[in-house]
């Protein structure tokens, strides 16, 4: 007999139907389920006092809540590889299926759901997310270095459950030019998402080449001004003409041309800045002799100009994840400038107080004005334009574009790029 799931389709439920598929348990999804009218029924509230899905239907009664889920599905096969050979292995798949929980999905769903319109948005509490989440990825991404799965080496459950959980994230909010900090995380969503019993569930995956845009939630005022004319006594039927001028100002409001930003004025440039981002992105050995050369040939420093930028308050650096956090905020904030910009940001030090330095390329002769304008961090750095004659600044360019390290006498503790 099939278990029955009670769910639309989404990364929760994914989790139980690839566990599934690994076991041989077979899970039907319920027929014509209908969010917000199959979850209200008294039928379903027995299920779930909560109301939420997925719920799965059991000869022994149901199970809420994804993990707990997925998780019976894995225990109907005895012997299950998906939960390792070991009490220790356990204990790992365990651990890591917590941390995707409270690591990884938890500040996504902060990220998302603002975004979608479901909750507030506002954006130091994204940034917050954001940030917690960077952190998890960074320590994921340290362990996967090393190792093809999170336990073992063949995939468990907790394998299922990050890689459902970071589902959402690369096909909503996390485009490659976010995700390309995080080289082995990367790999091994790929790996994972294109084992056969994944791709049976969720299909052809494709990376979001964008952040989910932030919803508009002004719709709903509307129909309720055009309901208001009708119960209105007779001599105010004059008032009626003004409903629809109010209507005209508010459709008039919305395709107000944007200004062109003075930069996309300046005189064409022999530097196309996506070229040299390519080149960058692309050169994995011979750096000196292939990337550097081919950014100074490119450089054109009548269309562009070269900055280096140091923190003022590098005393107060002295946690490293704190300090590494702080400069992603600020690569997250940079966001605006991304098609006028390239920039690396280095965090160098083995001890704290820990130093951040950065160098930049800006579109035009001057730092762009809207940067500085509605971007704080910039007058938390000292700015310094690069001569290019003095053959001792430009070696440094090419070493900070480098990552070279030691890098002036010491290690580097992280490096970070902007393209």
């Amino acid at each position: 007999m099939a278990l029955v799931l009670h769910a639309t389709r989404n990364k929760n439920v994914y989790k139980t139907l690839i566990a599934a598929e690994y076991t041989g348990v077979k899970v039907e999804l319920a027929p014509n389920f209908e969010m917000g009218v199959s979850n209200k029924t008294p039928e379903f509230i027995q299920m779930n006092p909560i109301g939420k899905i997925p719920v799965l239907e059991t000869p022994d009664g149901p199970v809420f809540e994804s993990n707990a889920i997925a998780r019976y599905v894995c225990r109907l096969k005895a012997d299950n590889p998906l939960y390792g050979s070991s009490l220790i292995d356990y204990a790992h798949i365990e651990q890591w299926i917590d941390f995707s929980s409270l690591e990884v999905d938890a500040n996504l769903i902060n990220w998302f759901r603002p975004r979608m319109g479901r909750a507030v948005y506002l954006p130091p509490a994204e940034e917050a997310a954001i940030a917690a989440l960077k952190r998890a990825l960074g320590a994921l991404n340290v362990h996967l270095s090393s190792n093809t799965y999170l336990v073992g080496h063949s995939v468990t459950l907790a394998d299922i459950i990050l890689t459902c959980n970071l589902f959402m994230g690369f096909t909503h909010l996390m485009p490659k030019s976010f995700t390309s900090e995080f080289p082995h995380v990367e790999r091994y969503f790929w790996t994972m998402v294109n084992q056969p019993n994944f791709k049976k569930v969720l299909g052809e995956v494709k990376q979001t080449e964008a952040v989910l845009p932030i919803q508009s939630a002004k719709k709903p005022a509307q129909p309720k001004e055009a309901a208001k004319p009708k119960p209105k006594e007779e001599p105010k039927k004059k008032e009626a003409p003004k409903e629809p001028k109010a209507e005209a100002a508010d459709e008039e409001e919305a395709p107000k041309p944007k200004p062109k930003n003075p930069l996309d004025l300046l005189p064409p440039s022999k530097m196309i800045l996506d070229e040299w981002k390519r080149l960058y992105s692309n050169t994995k050995t011979n750096f000196r002799e292939v990337a550097i050369k081919g950014f100074w040939d490119m450089y054109d420093p009548e269309g562009y100009s070269l900055w280096f930028c140091d923190y003022k308050y590098n005393d107060e650096n002295t946690v490293s994840f704190v300090t590494m956090n702080k400069v992603g905020g600020f690569l997250q904030r940079m966001d605006l400038c991304r098609k006028y910009a390239f920039g690396k940001m280095l965090v160098i030090g083995s001890e704290p107080p820990f130093k951040v330095k950065g160098l930049w390329l800006f579109r035009g002769p001057e730092i762009p004005q809207f940067v500085i304008d509605e971007c704080y961090d910039m007058e938390l750095y000292e700015w310094k334009k690069v001569d290019i004659s003095d053959e001792a600044q430009k070696e440094r360019v090419s070493q900070m574009i480098e990552d070279q390290e030691p890098f002036e006498g010491e290690a580097l503790l992280d490096a970070k790029c902007f393209k």
